[in-house]
């Protein structure tokens, strides 16, 4: 599967929201805070895994309904892996 751009920016934004968490603990923010942006940063990984397996998920539909095979195989393994990352 090829990631896009817009994929990638989103990781980025993790990053950058990870590296804030950091300094946030370097300089002994309240927990309350700390805490709410690490669970920014996980809401934010939920919807890049969304993402991808939507993304994937649509393409692997496409390729099997043109080989003429049933894609509900696909769309399981796909349920599969939303499940497995919560």
């Amino acid at each position: 599967m090829k990631y896009g751009d817009h994929i990638k920016n989103r990781l980025k934004r993790v990053e950058g929201q990870v590296r804030g968490v950091l300094s946030m603990m370097d300089t002994n923010k309240d927990c309350k805070d700390v805490v709410g942006q690490l669970t920014a940063i996980r809401s934010a990984v939920d919807k890049i895994i969304a993402v991808i397996v939507a993304e994937n998920l649509a393409s692997c539909i496409r390729e099997e309904l043109q080989q003429g095979k049933d894609a509900d195989q696909v769309v399981e393994e796909a349920v599969r892996l939303l499940v497995k990352s919560r």
